[in-house]
């Protein structure tokens, strides 16, 4: 019979209808196992990951390898000093190859079904032999600061297309949802073959001109039911759309879904078309169903056939690459400015005036300026 004892926590009045038993080890190993028993086992040795030159990156990405695209991607989005100037090497090298997809955003509301869209939609251009990339933008929580980059997860049949790439990417709370080094993701997965990218982005608003800022076509997906369409007249978002999709327009939805789509006709006719030389369309889908996808492949290809044949297409890429440019140069003043030893050593002080109403706000502004003109002067 085996040696059984009750566990120390068992209560006092615990009678038989207990049946929490710990049975005792068995000494000296069994069945023959003795010396197996008595052999400690050691945990293996940690194995330090091949650090990649940069040639090795490259030629990675040039192939169209996943595993090195997914490090270099990795690489681009560290802040460690270390990476950095290894990271700006690898897309120097790389950039000859960059600039042959097109470039497509994609946004709307919580619930719009944008998942399931890229999803169908990707699908069908794997299927016609496109190479796809999808960066999909996560929240972030403004209080832990963690996301939990589920994207891949809702994208399953994508996810296993040997032409699809899906990248997962925290908003860090950046504006429009879109992270600080997603320009550069973008231009990996161009170098390494995707004639394709979709750019998924963070709820909907005025902070998603960002994501204007580094895409050719920008496509907001709406649902019916969710309040008065000619709201949408007073968001920014409507003015840089290039079409506007109406999505699970299926089952008793489907003429609930055209009435929106004809009113959204109508909000369009009164808004400046967001790229010079083409009209913003209104288009209704399933996602879920399919039907509707082919007609806004149509409707995307059509775009760029127009675009490209007015030259829009090149000066709006050139337009976008500057304006990166001077958005990278604010951003590094702005952080010159805030690690100043001067500004850290004054800042408080005058935060704390400000908020108990004894300096206002341009003073406060004037004063942080000039302390730091004095130490650069200095």
């Amino acid at each position: 019979m085996m040696d059984k004892y009750k566990p120390d926590w068992t209560p006092k009045t615990a009678g038989r209808e207990f049946a929490c038993d710990v049975v005792k080890g068995v000494p000296g190993g069994h069945e023959g196992m003795a010396t197996y028993a008595k052999t400690v086992k050691r945990a293996a040795p940690a194995v330090k990951r091949h650090e990649l030159t940069v040639e090795e990156y490259v030629a990675g990405v040039r192939r169209g390898d996943r595993m090195l695209l997914s490090r270099a991607i990795t690489l681009i989005e560290s802040n460690s000093p270390k990476h950095m100037a290894l990271a700006q090497e690898v897309l120097q090298q790389l950039l000859p190859y960059t600039g042959k997809s097109i470039r497509i955003g994609i946004t709307g509301v919580p619930g719009a079904g944008k998942s399931t869209l890229i999803e169908a939609l990707g699908c069908r251009l794997c299927h016609k032999g496109h190479k796809l990339a999808v960066l999909a933008v996560d929240p972030s929580s403004s209080i832990t600061k963690g996301s939990i980059l589920g994207d891949k997860t809702r994208m399953e049949n994508l996810a296993r297309e040997k032409n699809a790439f899906i990248r997962p990417s925290p908003s860090g709370g950046t504006l429009g949802g879109v992270t600080r080094k997603s320009r550069e993701t973008l231009l990996l997965c161009e170098a390494a073959g995707y004639d394709i990218i979709l750019v998924e982005t963070v709820g909907v608003g005025q902070s998603e001109i960002t994501v204007r800022s580094m895409v050719d076509f920008f496509l907001l997906v709406v649902l019916t039911g969710a309040g008065d369409e000619l709201q949408g007249m007073k968001k920014g978002v409507m003015e840089i759309a290039d079409a506007i999709l109406v999505n699970k327009a299926d089952g008793d939805n489907k003429p609930k879904a055209e009435m929106v789509r004809v009113d959204y006709e109508r909000i369009i006719h009164y808004l400046r078309p967001a790229t010079e030389g083409w009209r913003t369309a209104a288009c209704t889908c399933s996602a879920y169903k399919g039907t509707g996808i082919n007609d806004l492949w149509q409707l995307i290809e059509k775009f760029r056939q127009a675009v490209t044949d007015t030259g829009v297409f090149a000066a709006r890429r050139r337009q976008q690459t500057l304006n990166w440019v001077y958005a990278l140069v604010e951003e590094h003043l702005l952080s010159i400015f805030y690690q100043n030893p001067c500004v850290k050593a004054k800042r408080c002080m005058i935060e704390q005036a400000v908020s108990e109403d004894k300096l206002s706000a341009t003073l406060a502004a004037k004063k942080l300026i000039d302390e730091f003109n004095k130490s650069s002067n200095a």
